[in-house]
């Protein structure tokens, strides 16, 4: 199951993007079902050995047909990809198992959401049944939604005084860390901008970085476009990489496109391009600003800067 629960403390947004369970045992001829528990989309994604990873919206070469998203179910033994589009809170996805191996599991919208199926031969005993994944998934979201060693208590205290590159102030669009077991991967999230309210004169700038290692963000004013993922074209690159714009009245529209930090590096593979995670905004004329996550505004990750004369 595709877990992202929300924090009983709603301050913070603290979600998990996780598979509960992440490591499961099955014959082969089994079927899993994954459901949705989130209200962010995920997908369910199994590539062939060496695949290079698509991008979400890319579906799945499947000879001799074109690229395909399987829609509620699919047959896997590894020859082939099988994914499904986006999925939404309260969708399942089915895959029945042909051959017998080790498969990853992942998510192609959240880098760090890996899981894994050992599929066994039919004589082979399984070492758990369903209620041993059903309180193993509960234990997993109970301690990656309490874990605070990623610097909260410090950033809490830092909201208002954090330095930056300009005159103005800035925000935190989002912490994060990712958390790794032996069976796969997942990662914590703050879905909020801290210190969200800024309050400066007109002339200066807003700065906004992501410290997340892989949650993508998007710092979006007035109109939300059709696709977030490109910046807007009133936006432009600084001498250090950042990306930043000018707004002159609180009609303007801008979108930062997506702010993340870069690949991370392995062995083998070409060098990641630098990620972008800055983005800064100078406001020239007072009045009140507010903006939002265009991925992640339906989980309140919204603030606004009010510029004075």
């Amino acid at each position: 199951m595709a877990s992202h629960r929300r924090s009983p403390e709603p301050r913070y947004g603290k979600t998990g993007n996780g598979l509960s369970s992440d490591e499961i045992w099955i014959h082969e001829g089994d079927s899993v079902t994954w459901k949705v528990d989130s209200d962010e989309i995920h997908t369910v994604s199994f590539l062939t050995p060496a695949q290079q990873r698509q991008r979400f919206q890319d579906g799945c070469p499947v000879p001799p047909g074109p690229q395909q998203f399987f829609l509620d179910s699919a047959s896997f033994d590894g020859s082939f990809c099988v994914t499904t589009n986006t999925l939404a809170k309260g969708e399942t996805f089915t895959v029945t198992f042909l051959k017998v191996g080790n498969f990853k599991l992942v998510c192609l919208v959240h880098a760090n959401m890996t899981g894994t199926v050992h599929v066994l031969d039919g004589s082979q005993p399984l070492p758990h049944e369903q209620d041993f994944y059903d309180d193993e998934a509960a234990k997993e979201g109970r301690a990656l939604l309490a874990d605070r060693d990623q610097g909260e208590d410090r950033e809490r205290d830092d909201w208002n005084s954090h330095r930056s590159h300009t005159r103005g102030g800035a925000v935190s669009a989002g912490t994060g860390e990712i958390v790794a077991t032996p069976r796969g991967a997942q990662n914590l999230a703050v879905m909020r901008f801290k210190a969200a309210t800024k309050v400066i004169h007109a002339g200066q700038t807003v700065e906004w970085t992501n410290t997340d290692p892989v949650t993508r963000h998007t710092i979006t004013f007035g109109t939300e476009p059709a696709d977030f993922m490109p910046p807007s074209a009133n936006v432009t690159v600084d001498d250090d990489g950042a990306r930043s714009a000018t707004i002159n009245s609180p009609s303007d529209s801008v979108n930062s496109g997506l702010i993340v930090a870069s690949l991370h590096e392995r062995t083998g593979i070409a060098k990641a391009p630098l990620g972008v995670t800055r983005f800064r905004v100078k406001f020239t004329n007072p009045g009140v600003y507010p903006y939002i996550c265009a991925i992640h505004d339906n989980l309140a990750m919204k603030g606004e800067v009010i510029v004075l004369p």
